[in-house]
């Protein structure tokens, strides 16, 4: 008869007598019954798996000496899985042979299947019910665990991302981006056909797919291929019919050689490039590193800005018609303590990259007003030159470019037609509406507008035309050996025909030697800049080019 105790116990639960090398259970509850009857009678046939298990747990537990152990422990239902935790002890007897062992047990199926609830909850996109990025990543793990590859076997992970989503769901709202997305998530599983490929959703409007490529890159390229044209089909939302094309970058390597998180990184990097370039973009060596190298400066650029540890040089703008300096180039420079010098070519495009250009923009035209304001102090009167800032795409698309310019100009106590603001042609084609009420304002304030490198962007008359520009930079790929390059000096002559046809003024970039100076001023252009004149300096360096220059021609024009 089995102890009252034992039968009173609201959970699973039975006496197990150890006879030197085997079990037999002795004695159960109603609830044990219930869920292990079948075990505790020894019939292995319900599920030998299980059973072999817990007759495995109750051996070693009985030869290790322990008194307490605990494990889990499944039960195969029609309804699922079952799962309990099991706990065993020792009931000691006085007398020899008649200890038992207790295994007890408590339900934890519910628990259990909250758990996986959740688990699939934190893998899986919302919306789509593909996986999220955290379910991408478990799936490359998978795939990278499984030993049936073959040793030349290559894993690929495409990242495509849908191009004008934030349009669409700015012109239609989210349910229509909702109802996009849904659609683009469909056609994407369509196209993995029967291949066994991973589809996910990493987030807004990129999606991932991986999948293990026999032929490698032309398997890929394939794939791309397919994904693209069905992307490219036109979608009806919301009554209307619409088309969306979408970026593709894919990173391809040896199964035996991958890292998962590495292949993601990869095939984004090459992403951002595919919506550049407008193509699919496989991931080459180095791209990476490069990457990796722009976020490395970005964390030293942002450090830097907030500690004032940038400076400005300022390069002289000599009037070609008697070599007098008229203005300065100020440009921004980045010595680092560590690092060292760092090129304006390398930390600007990452400064627009990550919207630090914004401040960088600020702090420039604040310090080359404020050091117009201490050259004014050490003359003695305002010293007659313009300071030449460039203005960022980036930051006229996202600053207070009117607020900062007035600022600036208040606080340092410096007039409007003292400063030159140089802008791209891409700035002044990429929003010519804005871009011209930002001139027309400056206009108002006597500031005077330069559009920078002249000749390799877009520009066309109409804008010139329209626009309140002052003056025309000639960029300096053209200036450079242009006497013995005769395309380049009919190009030349074009843009100072131009501009004088215009009622604007220009300035020569790039000039090293004296016959282009020479050459320069005998066609008519206004300015030039390069080494032939000066390099960029420290603002004493400048102010002394300055007064140099100025009492040359004093004793020159005193001398004729």
């Amino acid at each position: 008869m089995a102890p009252p105790w034992l039968t009173a116990l609201p959970q699973p639960a039975a006496l197990v007598e150890w006879r030197g090398n085997s079990i037999c259970f002795e004695y159960w509850n109603d609830p044990f019954e219930r869920y292990f009857g079948e075990m505790a009678r020894g019939n292995r046939e319900q599920d030998p798996e299980r059973f072999g298990r817990l007759e495995a747990e109750l051996i070693g537990f009985a030869l290790s000496g322990h008194q307490v152990s605990r494990f889990e422990l499944e039960r195969l239902t029609t309804l699922g899985t079952e799962a309990f935790d099991c706990t065993l002890a020792w009931v000691h007897h006085a007398e020899p042979g008649k200890s038992r062992i207790l295994i007890s047990a408590i339900d934890r199926t519910a628990d259990r299947r909250v758990e996986e609830s959740l688990r699939r909850e934190l893998i899986s996109d919302a919306l789509t019910a593909l996986p999220n990025r955290t379910g991408f990543g478990e799936a490359i793990e998978m795939i990278l665990g499984q030993e049936d590859h073959a040793d030349a076997a290559q894993i690929g992970v495409m990242i495509i991302d849908l191009m004008r989503f934030s349009r669409i769901n700015e012109a239609l709202g989210t349910m229509a981006g909702d109802e996009l997305i849904l659609s683009v998530a469909a056609r994407l599983k369509s196209c993995m056909g029967d291949e066994g490929a991973t589809v996910a959703r990493l987030g807004g409007n990129e999606f991932g797919v991986c999948h293990v490529f026999k032929n490698g890159v032309t398997d890929l390229m394939d794939m791309a291929a397919r994904i693209k044209a069905a992307i490219a089909m036109p979608i009806r939302l919301s009554n209307l019919q619409i088309s969306i094309n979408c970026a593709i970058g894919g990173a391809l390597i040896r199964i035996s050689e991958a890292e998962a998180d590495e292949l993601v990184r990869q095939a984004q990097t090459a992403a951002r490039a595919a919506k550049k370039s407008d193509r699919l973009e496989i991931y080459r060596a180095g791209e990476l590193g490069a990457a990796r190298q722009r976020f490395f400066l970005e964390s030293h650029l942002r450090d830097t800005l907030q500690q004032g540890g940038l400076h400005l040089l300022y390069q002289p703008i000599i009037d070609l018609s008697d070599g007098q300096v008229r203005g300065f180039e100020a440009l921004a420079r980045w010595s680092h303590p560590v690092l060292g010098p760092i090129s304006p070519n390398d930390f600007i495009p990452v400064a627009e990259e990550s919207g630090l250009v914004v401040q960088l923009g600020r702090w420039a035209l604040h310090d080359a007003m404020r050091q117009l304001r201490l050259w004014d102090e050490a003359l003695g009167e305002p010293m007659p030159v313009k300071m030449n800032v460039n203005l960022s795409p980036i930051q006229m698309a996202r600053d207070d470019v009117l607020g900062t310019i007035s600022d600036a100009l208040r606080l340092n106590g410096v007039n409007g037609d003292r400063l030159m603001i140089e802008l791209t042609e891409s700035a002044v084609v990429g929003d010519p509406n804005n871009c011209g009420m930002l001139l027309d304002a400056l206009k108002r304030s006597n500031v005077a507008v330069a559009m920078d490198d002249f000749g390799t962007g877009y520009s066309n008359m109409a804008s010139l035309q329209s626009l309140p520009i002052d003056l025309l930079k000639i960029d300096r790929s053209f200036v450079t050996d242009m006497i013995a390059d005769p395309d380049k000096l009919a190009i030349v002559r074009a843009i100072l025909s131009l501009a004088k046809t215009l009622g604007m003024r220009t300035t020569a970039e790039g000039i090293e030697t004296a016959d282009v100076a020479y050459k320069l001023r005998e066609m008519g252009c206004d300015y030039g800049q390069g080494y032939y004149f000066a390099k960029p300096m420290g603002a004493d360096e400048a102010y002394a080019c300055w007064m140099e220059r100025r009492n040359i021609s004093t004793r020159l024009a005193a001398s004729g």
